[in-house]
C-alpha cells in the first residue's frame, strides 16, 4: 500500500510539473514582448546615449531616478544619513519606545521585517555581478549609493508614519499609497495624488507575486536541488511545503511576521555576515591593500565597463537594487510602528540600507575579492560568491543554501504585506479581501518553484524597480514638510522635551 502511495505520488507531481512547464512557455511568450518592446525601452532607457552622449557604459533612467531622489534627500535633509546614525541606534535600541504609542511593532520589528524583505539575492548575486562586470571598483560606488540611499529611506519612511491610517482595532495601514493620495491632496493636487497612488500599488501588487514571490521560491529551490539532488522534479512539492511555511506566517499579519523577521534577520547575519566576517579576519592583513585597489579601480580611466562612469553606474545600479531605497516598500513596513513621531521612525529606517548595502554587500564584495575568484572566468553570480566562500570553507556552499532559503522565506513573508495593503488599498479591507490576496499569494509560490518563467520574473522585478517613479515624485513634493518636521524633533530632542523611556 505505502509504496503505491508513493507511486502515485511520484506519478501525481511529475504530471503537475510537466503541465506546468507546458503552462509556463505559455506565459513566458504572452509576457516577453511586454517585457522587450515596453517595459525595458521604458525603465532602461538611457537618457545620455537618447542625447548622443556616449559614456561607454548604459545608464538605466530608473537609476538615474533613484540616485537623483538620493542626493537630493541627502543635501535636503542636511545629511540627515550622518547625523541621525547613532539617535538611530538608539531607537532600534528601544531606548525611546512607548508602550502606550499607536501602532502594532516595535522600532526594531519594523527595521527587522524591512531588512528582510530587502536583504537576500542582490546581497549574494547582485555584489558578485557588479564586480564581474565593473571590476572592485564597483564596491566603491556601492557603499557611496549605500550611503546616500538612507536619506531617501528616511524621508519615505517618515511620511510612511506620518500619513498612515489606524482603524478602530489599531490595525495600520500606510505607505507610498496613502502618502501620495493624502499629502498631494493637502498640496493642491488631489488627481496627480491618487493617480501616483492607484500607479504604485498596482505595482507592488505585482511586485509581490513576481520579485517578492515567484522569484524567491524559484531561486531558493534552484539553490535546494543543486545541493540535494534528491530535491530534483520536485518543484512543485517544494513549492507546496514553502507555501504551507509561508503561510502560517502570514496568517498572522504584521505582528506574527514581525515577529519572525526579528529573529531570523540577526540568524541570517550570524549564518552569512559571521562566516564573510571570520574570512576578512583570516585576511585582516590584506585589508589595507583591498581597500587600496577598490578606490584606485573605482577612478581608473581604463576600468571595466566604459571607465569611471561604468564602474560608477555598476556600483549605484546594484546598491540601488538591493536596498530598495527610494522605491517606497518600506514605508509600508515602518507605518506599523509604535510611535507618535514619524520623524523618529524614519531616523530608524535609514539603518537598513546602511546594513544592507554598505555592511552585507560590502563584506561580500571583499571575500569575492580577498580570494580573487572576480578574476576567474566562468564565474557569475550566486555561483562566485559560492566559490570564494567555499575556496575558504569547503562547507560553505551547503551554508549558502541555508542563507538562501532564509533569505527567501524572510524577502516572502514581507512582500505579502507589501502586497496586501496595496491590494486592501485598491479592493477594500475586508476578510474576504485579504484572504484572497494570501491565497493567490501562496498559489504563486508553487508556480515560482514549479516552473521557469524568465520574461514573468523580468516584468516583476520591473515592476518594483518602477515603484521608484511615483513614489521619488511624491517624495519631491512632501519634502519640504519633512524637513520642517525633522527641524522641530531635533530641536525638542536637544531640549529633552523628548525624553527616553528606558
Amino acid at each position: 500500500m505505502t509504496k503505491k502511495y508513493i507511486l502515485l505520488n511520484a506519478l501525481m507531481f511529475s504530471f503537475i510539473s510537466s503541465k506546468a512547464n507546458s503552462l509556463s512557455d505559455t506565459i513566458d511568450g504572452l509576457f516577453k514582448p511586454i517585457v522587450d518592446n515596453i517595459l525595458v525601452p521604458v525603465i532602461f532607457w538611457d537618457p545620455l546615449k537618447a542625447l548622443g552622449i556616449d559614456v561607454g557604459a548604459s545608464i538605466p533612467i530608473v537609476v538615474v531616478w533613484l540616485v537623483f531622489g538620493a542626493v537630493f534627500f541627502t543635501f535636503k535633509m542636511r545629511f540627515i544619513n550622518i547625523r541621525g546614525f547613532f539617535h538611530a541606534i538608539s531607537l532600534v535600541k528601544g531606548d525611546y519606545d512607548n508602550p502606550n504609542d499607536l501602532g502594532e511593532v516595535s522600532h526594531f520589528q519594523a527595521l527587522t521585517t524591512a531588512l528582510s524583505a530587502t536583504v537576500g539575492l542582490g546581497n549574494i548575486a547582485g555584489v558578485a555581478i557588479a564586480i564581474s562586470v565593473g571590476g572592485p571598483g564597483a564596491t566603491f560606488w556601492m557603499i557611496i549609493a549605500g550611503l546616500l540611499g538612507m536619506s531617501a529611506k528616511f524621508v519615505e519612511c517618515t511620511l510612511g508614519v506620518k500619513y498612515r491610517e489606524i482603524d478602530k482595532d489599531g490595525e495600520v495601514s500606510g505607505g507610498p499609497m496613502y502618502y501620495l493620495s493624502r499629502g498631494l491632496k493637502k498640496h493642491n493636487f488631489p488627481n496627480l495624488g491618487k493617480f501616483l497612488a492607484v500607479l504604485f500599488a498596482i505595482l507592488c501588487i505585482g511586485g509581490s507575486f513576481g520579485g517578492g514571490n515567484m522569484f524567491q521560491a524559484n531561486q531558493a529551490y534552484a539553490q535546494l536541488s543543486g545541493q540535494f539532488p534528491m530535491l530534483a522534479g520536485n518543484g512543485p512539492l517544494f513549492g507546496l511545503i514553502l507555501a504551507i511555511l509561508v503561510g502560517v506566517v502570514i496568517i498572522g499579519g504584521i505582528k506574527s511576521i514581525a515577529t519572525v523577521t526579528e529573529k531570523i534577520v540577526p540568524l541570517m547575519a550570524v549564518l552569512y555576515v559571521g562566516t564573510a566576517l571570520i574570512i576578512i579576519g583570516i585576511n585582516i592583513s590584506e585589508i589595507g591593500s583591498v581597500f587600496v585597489l577598490i578606490f584606485q579601480s573605482a577612478f581608473a580611466p581604463d576600468a571595466a565597463l566604459g571607465g569611471v562612469i561604468g564602474v560608477l553606474i555598476q556600483g549605484f545600479r546594484r546598491a540601488a537594487f538591493s536596498n530598495e531605497a527610494g522605491v517606497g516598500s518600506a514605508a509600508i513596513a515602518h507605518a506599523a510602528a509604535k510611535t507618535k513621531e514619524p520623524i523618529s521612525e524614519g531616523i530608524v529606517s535609514l539603518l537598513e540600507p546602511f546594513i544592507d548595502t554598505v555592511v552585507i554587500c560590502t563584506m561580500t564584495a571583499l571575500v569575492i575579492i580577498f580570494t580573487g575568484m572576480y578574476n576567474v572566468d566562468g564565474l557569475e553570480g550566486a555561483q562566485m560568491t559560492s566559490q570564494a566562500f567555499g575556496s575558504v570553507f569547503s562547507w560553505f556552499p551547503y551554508l549558502l543554501v541555508i542563507a538562501i532559503f532564509l533569505f527567501a522565506f524572510s524577502t516572502m513573508i514581507s512582500w505579502s504585506y507589501y502586497g496586501l495593503k496595496s491590494w486592501e488599498y485598491l479592493f477594500g479591507k475586508s476578510k474576504k479581501s485579504e484572504y484572497s490576496y494570501k491565497l493567490i499569494f501562496l498559489i504563486f509560490i508553487i508556480i515560482g518553484s514549479s516552473v521557469n518563467l524568465g520574461a514573468v520574473l523580468d516584468f516583476s522585478d520591473m515592476m518594483i524597480l518602477a515603484m521608484a517613479f511615483p513614489n521619488i515624485i511624491g517624495l519631491l513634493f512632501l519634502s519640504n514638510e519633512v524637513k520642517v518636521d525633522l527641524k522641530s524633533y531635533l530641536n525638542r530632542l536637544k531640549s529633552g522635551e523628548i525624553k527616553k523611556f528606558k
